[in-house]
């Protein structure tokens, strides 16, 4: 960022940030000067998202670069929407949502590094494995443009060679760059993220892709099932390879279940779409596995069965390996909960900054943060009957959370359980189910009691040392 002061400060603001989470900036600080001197750092031309996220994405790099030469990360992507009410437009915003009047903002892409195979036992049990969040991989700020009335005289030309939105998927890609070798990096996108370009680039960089299809793509004539005709075709004319069962969790108006689900696979080639200067097929096609997972008997008051049709980049050889597309593609709701963590718990848009270079700077150190609290609902997952200590938590915030509670932490499960109960979970009381950990809302909440204790704790040593 150009001077050490500067990265001294957005340490200082980010420990703030995560001591009170989802507090206002002015709340941060005690002094004045320190809460102008977050608003002077905010609005330097050389603090961005990732200036301020370099230290961070560094060691995550050298995280994911490390380990079992065989060890897959789950890169789990998606686009949110962050929006401001307000009477003036806005230059630097544009709109969002439904366009509702006053309503502006811009969109962050955020990638999440998840490490697959986290859990020290063998996962049991119909939903998936255990995650362990290792931190923000990338994460990209883009403004919308506003609609405008194309003229009759507009050159169809220019309009093509104007910047889209889904061009982000490709700069994520270049951003991340190529997997060390033996390692593997799998990109789990929902259906924006089904562009020709996106996936050949991710084969181009050595990135393995796990794509939920929204385009019914036309496929290559070749020998042996999938040859030739349209993807969703194919793969419904396909006989169920096997099935098994899958914990969905709960989605508005649709509560948590069990579905019981089939699976069918084939070997795919995706033919090129038509691109300017090039004809369908023109390009070469995409070779992948196409797998359909879908519920042949749903409940009679479904009114929407599930049914994914996945894109992967590997070969799929039994209904084991197809169960296994479809657990890491379910892992992909993690980075909708961190969207919600970044706006819910910590309040991403309740920051009444006045720019949106400032509005992207505080969100930065904030969506470092949010992967904090995220981290703790799968922790206790991972391995339940782990040491405290890797809990997460100090040694100190153990400490006063015991005090707390009067009661012994031993394990990971006893602090999670422990901090949930603070923030007003039951599932450590006797008589209830103590198997069912506390979400990461009630987790938020639990932080934020811990941390006033901290606090006080801090006064209560200042008090004595200096005999009051």
């Amino acid at each position: 960022m150009g001077d050490v002061r500067r990265v001294e400060r957005a340490s200082l603001i980010a420990s703030r940030l995560l001591e009170s989470p989802g507090s206002s900036i002015p709340a941060l600080f005690d002094r004045r000067y320190d809460v102008k001197a977050a608003y002077a750092l905010f609005a330097h031309p050389q603090v961005t998202p990732d200036t301020l996220q370099e230290g961070h994405r560094s060691r995550l790099r050298e995280v994911m670069t490390s380990g079992p030469a065989d060890r897959t990360i789950l890169l789990v992507e998606d686009t949110s929407a962050f929006s401001w009410s307000g009477k003036a437009p806005r230059s630097d915003m544009g709109p969002v949502g439904s366009g509702k009047k006053g309503l502006q903002g811009f969109f962050v892409h955020s990638v999440l590094a998840i490490e697959w195979g986290a859990q020290r036992a063998p996962a049991e049990g119909k939903a998936r494995p255990a995650l362990r969040v290792l931190g923000l991989a990338d994460q990209q700020y883009f403004v919308r443009a506003q609609q405008r009335q194309r003229s009759a005289e507009k050159d169809s030309k220019v309009a093509k060679a104007r910047r889209r939105e889904s061009e982000v998927w490709n700069y994520t890609t270049l951003r991340l760059g190529e997997a060390p070798a033996g390692a593997r990096w799998i990109r789990v996108c929902d259906r924006e993220a089904d562009i020709y370009e996106f996936l050949t680039l991710c084969q181009e960089e050595g990135q393995g892709f796990l794509v939920r299809a929204t385009q019914d793509r036309v496929l290559e004539w070749e020998a042996g099932p999938g040859s030739g005709g349209r993807l969703f075709a194919q793969l419904r004319a396909l006989p169920p390879e096997g099935g098994f069962t899958l914990c969905l969790r709960a989605r508005p108006q649709h509560p948590a279940r069990e579905a019981v689900l089939s699976v069918a696979f084939c070997e795919v080639t995706l033919r090129s779409p038509q691109r300017p200067g090039k004809a369908p097929g023109g390009l070469p096609g995409v070779r992948c596995t196409a797998v359909r997972i879908w519920e042949a008997n749903p409940p009679a008051t479904l009114k929407e069965p599930l049914e994914w049709m996945l894109l992967c980049d590997q070969p799929v050889r039994s209904a084991a390996e197809a169960a296994v597309c479809a657990q890491q593609y379910s892992a992909r709701w993690l980075v909708e909960e961190y969207h919600k963590v970044l706006k819910t718990g910590l309040g991403a848009e309740r920051l009444q900054l006045e720019t949106s270079q400032r509005l992207y700077a505080a969100i930065a150190l904030l969506s470092v943060v949010a992967t904090r609290i995220l981290a703790l609902k799968e922790v206790a997952r991972i391995d339940p009957f782990a040491p405290a200590e890797d809990s997460g938590l100090t040694e100190r915030e153990r400490r006063l959370l015991a005090l707390r509670l009067h009661r012994e932490l031993k394990t990971v499960r006893d602090v999670i359980l422990a901090l949930g109960r603070l923030g007003g979970h039951m599932g450590a009381h006797q008589g209830t189910r103590v198997d069912h950990l506390p979400g990461w809302i009630t987790l938020w909440r639990g932080m934020q009691a811990l941390q006033l204790m901290v606090q006080g704790a801090d006064l209560a040593l200042s008090l004595e040392r200096f005999g009051v």
